[in-house]
Parts: structure tokens; C-alpha cells; sequence
């Protein structure tokens, strides 16, 4: 089984992969959840049944055209610092990252595909890419589907479609998710009207650490509910449907604040830029604001350094569990952000002016 590679340490392959330009838009996600048929969900199943859907998936996995040189991590074996860390690359949840028995992951070549094995389902399998890529997120995942469909026998119901652990997943088994970035909104308090919209339409609001985690950066997952009654290509057209109607919203906001007062927002920008290239010592949570303010002052013209692509990359490498691999050891949390104040100071000194 892998350990954490170095190149890993380098960059973030699926931020490279889609549209790494787009402003608003930071991510796009597909997730599918699967189960064997005939077997316990992993809750409920025995510790050989575990072994058994293991075996079993990693080797229809290991054998997917569509995995090439797929990395697989035990993560029994794995350190708590090298679990958080494929969580906060959002190669797994942040649940499976507690580990257990039997747990392995299957990251793609590119970090743009990965599979957990005994996580609340047998598998969830979910494609990830920078921009607005829902499209292509599916593309991948359903062509990944397909090839593991044809090597595993998936619990289905004619009735219900795919069987799973938890009820809202009962169908498609799908969960569609984009991530926005969305500081106009915020400023302008007009958010909470946004999302109490978008809730009463059967989608989701989280925060960019996804289930349970707060909202901070002006950063808002949005997704899907429910998978029962309605298609893969309804879910992704309602989703890409209400994304543009948030968006449009953004961009007349964007407008009204600069009409209002381009100066002070200038100001505002390059103080968050002055604390990110200066400051000695910065918390995860201050890094994640000024970034947001970072990425604000780019789409608005207001500083064309650095690209939305270092910035995003920066939201993810800047990450505890991340330092503590690039440190090569651990770090209190005060000797963290020491640690991320210089490596941001760094990043912005050089190549992440870009």
C-alpha cells in the first residue's frame, strides 16, 4: 500500500484539472455511493465481510481503465497526520479519515478520481475538478461506474434503483456539489436570502470542509438532498441551473460595491494582501479570509496577482496536516502558524505571484 507520495507535497493535481481560471466557481464534485449485493452496509457488516468487499473492489478497481496507476492507501496503517491529510485534499471525507477496519482509499494518477472502500457504503467513488466541471466530474465517474459495474454485483432494486446505507442516497446514489465563492453576497448581507432559496428547492448549503464544518471565506458547497424520483441529468441540470441564477446574483453585487465605493474596496484588498505577504504569524482561519479578500481584489480587477489557481491551491496546502507533511514533523499550533505565515509570505514572494 502507498504512503503519502512527495509529489503530492508539490501541488494539488485536481486543481490543475478543469478550469483552475474560474472566478467564482472553485470546484465541482460527483459523488456516487455503491454497495455490494448481499452484504451487510459496512455499519452492520463483520469484520470478514469488510475484508471480503475489500478484496473485491480493489481488485475491479486495480483492473478500471479509468483509474490509471491508482494509488491505494490502507489507511489502518496510515498516521492520523496522513488520514487528514487526503481529507483536507478532499480525497476522502473527513468521517473516514477516523479510520477503521478495512478502510482503503483509491486515489487516480491525477487526484481527479477516488474511491473510499467501507465508508458508509461499500464504495463511495466521486470525481473532482477545479471550475464549473460538472459535466466532466460526471463523464469521469459514470465511465469509472460502468467499468466496476461490469467486475461487481451492486445492490439495485427495480423499484428503488441503487440500495444504500442512509435513505436520501437511495436511487441514483448520487450527490452533485459546487463550491462558490461568493464575497459580494456576504458583504452585501443578502446571502442568507440566497441560500434560504436555494434550501427550499431541495439542495444543501455547507461549508468548504463539507458535512458539519462552518462556513468561513465566503465559501458555500452546494449539492443535492435527495436521489430518489429524478435522474443523474436532472440532478446536474438543476444544480448547473441554480448555479448561474447565484452567480448572476454575485456578479450585480460585485458591480454595486465598486459603484459604491471602489477606493475603500481597494483598500481592503491590498491590507489583506500587506497581512498574507508580511505577517509572522497567521491562523488557518485569518489565512482563509484574506484569501477570500485575495480572490475578491482578482476577479474585481482590483490586483492581478496571483492566478485564482494559486489561490485555491493555497486555500488547501496552507492546512495543518499539510504543513506538518511539508515540515516533516509535528507542529504545535502555535509553531503552525508560524510555519504558514512564512510559507504564504514565500508563496506570494514567488511563484504563487503568477
Amino acid at each position: 500500500m502507498a504512503d503519502i507520495p512527495k509529489t503530492y507535497l508539490e501541488g494539488c493535481g485536481w486543481i490543475k484539472h478543469g478550469d483552475p481560471s474560474n472566478d467564482l466557481v472553485v470546484s465541482s464534485r460527483i459523488r456516487l455511493a455503491r454497495n455490494l449485493d448481499g452484504i451487510p452496509f459496512s455499519q452492520w457488516a463483520s469484520s470478514s465481510d469488510l475484508r471480503r468487499i475489500a478484496s473485491q473492489t480493489l481488485e475491479a478497481i486495480q483492473a478500471c481503465d479509468h483509474m490509471p496507476s491508482v494509488q491505494v492507501f490502507n489507511l489502518e496503517e496510515m498516521e492520523s497526520v496522513d488520514r487528514s491529510f487526503l481529507s483536507e485534499r478532499y480525497l476522502i471525507s473527513r468521517e473516514f479519515s477516523k479510520s477503521g477496519i478495512e478502510r482503503y482509499a483509491a486515489v487516480h494518477e491525477n487526484e481527479i478520481a477516488s474511491i473510499m472502500i467501507n465508508e458508509e457504503d461499500h464504495l463511495r467513488m466521486h470525481a473532482l475538478f477545479s471550475g464549473s466541471q460538472l459535466r466532466r466530474a460526471w463523464n469521469l465517474i459514470d465511465a469509472v461506474d460502468s467499468e466496476l459495474d461490469s467486475r461487481l454485483d451492486f445492490a439495485f432494486s427495480n423499484t428503488y434503483g441503487y440500495l444504500t446505507a442512509c435513505p436520501t442516497n437511495v436511487g441514483t446514489g448520487i450527490r452533485c456539489s459546487v463550491m462558490v465563492h461568493l464575497p459580494a453576497l456576504v458583504i452585501s448581507r443578502k446571502i442568507e436570502k440566497v441560500l434560504n432559496a436555494v434550501t427550499q428547492i431541495g439542495l444543501t448549503v455547507r461549508g468548504m470542509g463539507g458535512e458539519g464544518s462552518e462556513i468561513s471565506g465566503n465559501l458555500f458547497q452546494i449539492s443535492n438532498q435527495w436521489t430518489l424520483g429524478i435522474s443523474e441529468t436532472e440532478t446536474i441540470d438543476k444544480i448547473e441551473r441554480i448555479l448561474q441564477q447565484i452567480l448572476q446574483q454575485e456578479r450585480a453585487e460585485e458591480e454595486a460595491m465598486i459603484e459604491r465605493g471602489r477606493t475603500e474596496l481597494e483598500d481592503k484588498v491590498w491590507r489583506a494582501y500587506a497581512a498574507l505577504r508580511y505577517a509572522r504569524v497567521m491562523s488557518s482561519s485569518e489565512a482563509v479570509d484574506l484569501l477570500s479578500t485575495l480572490r475578491l481584489g482578482r476577479t474585481l480587477g482590483v490586483i492581478d496577482t496571483p492566478a485564482f489557481e494559486g489561490i485555491n491551491e493555497m486555500l488547501i496546502m496552507m492546512r495543518p496536516a499539510h504543513l506538518q507533511k511539508r515540515a516533516g514533523r509535528a507542529l504545535k499550533t502555535a509553531e503552525r502558524d508560524e510555519f504558514r505565515a512564512e510559507y504564504i509570505r514565500e508563496w506570494l514572494a514567488g511563484a504563487g505571484t503568477r
